[in-house]
C-alpha cells in the first residue's frame, strides 16, 4: 500500500510540474505525446476507483504477478490506443489535463489508502486481493513515470524504492533475474522494450535476451 502511494504521488507530482510546452514532447510510449500519456493516466485512475468498489466473493484467481499477461507488441490498431490521442487533444489546454488527473488521481489515492488489503475485488474478469491489485499498479505507475520523463531530462525520476519493487515484479513475471550489472531503470526499460539493449547488455543477458521484450497487458 505504501509503495502504491509513493509511486502514484511521485508520478502525479511530475505531471503537475511539467511545463505546458512539454506536453507536446514525445513520451516513452511509442506514438504518444506527453499529453496522451497523461490522458491515459486519467483513465488508469478511473480504473483504480472502479476496481476498488467492485467487490468479489470468490477466491482470488490471480495475484500481483499473474495479473499481468505477456502480449504481442502493439500494432497501433487497438481502438483504445487510437482514442487516447483524440481524447487528449480534446482537452485543449494542459491545465485541464492536470486538473482532471489531480482530481481523479487524488481520489484514487485516497480510495487505495482506505481500502482493506485483504478484501477481494474483480477486474478484467479476474479476482485478486486489494493488496495484490495495488502492488501490480506499482509496476504500472513506475513504468509510466519513466515513459513520462523519457524526453524531459530535468524531471524527477521515480523513487528508488518503487524502481526496486517494479524490477522485482518484472523479474517474477519473467521467471528470470536480470543481470546485477543492470540498474533498476535499465532493467525496466530494456526488459519491457522501451530501450534496445546495448551489445554489452546483450552479452550479459545471454540466452535470456531472446525472450525479451516483455510486453505487459
Amino acid at each position: 500500500m505504501d509503495l502504491f502511494s509513493r509511486s502514484w504521488t511521485a508520478l502525479r507530482t511530475v505531471v503537475a510540474e511539467t511545463p505546458d510546452e512539454d506536453f507536446e514532447r514525445p513520451s516513452g510510449c511509442a506514438g504518444w505525446l506527453v499529453r496522451d500519456l497523461v490522458c491515459h493516466l486519467v483513465i488508469d485512475a478511473q480504473d483504480v476507483l472502479i476496481t476498488l468498489v467492485t467487490p468479489a466473493e470468490v477466491a482470488p484467481t490471480v495475484d500481483s504477478v499473474t495479473y499481468w499477461n505477456l502480449v504481442e507488441p502493439p500494432t497501433g490498431q487497438d481502438p483504445l490506443d487510437a482514442l487516447i490521442p483524440r481524447l487528449a487533444a480534446a482537452y485543449g489546454e494542459p491545465w485541464l489535463l492536470r486538473f482532471h488527473l489531480d482530481d481523479v488521481g487524488s481520489a484514487a489515492g485516497r480510495a487505495a489508502a482506505l481500502a482493506d488489503p485483504a478484501a477481494r475485488v474483480s477486474t478484467r474478469g479476474e479476482v485478486l486481493t486489494v493488496g495484490d491489485y495495488l502492488s501490480a499498479y506499482v509496476l504500472e505507475w513506475t513504468l509510466h513515470h519513466l515513459d513520462l520523463i523519457a524526453c524531459l531530462p530535468s524531471a524527477a525520476e521515480p523513487p528508488a524504492e518503487t524502481l526496486a519493487a517494479a524490477r522485482a515484479s518484472l523479474e517474477r513475471i519473467a521467471g528470470h533475474p536480470f543481470p546485477s550489472s543492470f540498474s533498476d531503470t535499465d532493467t525496466l526499460l530494456v526488459g519491457t522494450g522501451r530501450r534496445a539493449p546495448t551489445d554489452m547488455e546483450k552479452a550479459a543477458l545471454g540466452g535470456f535476451a531472446a525472450k525479451l521484450p516483455l510486453i505487459l497487458g
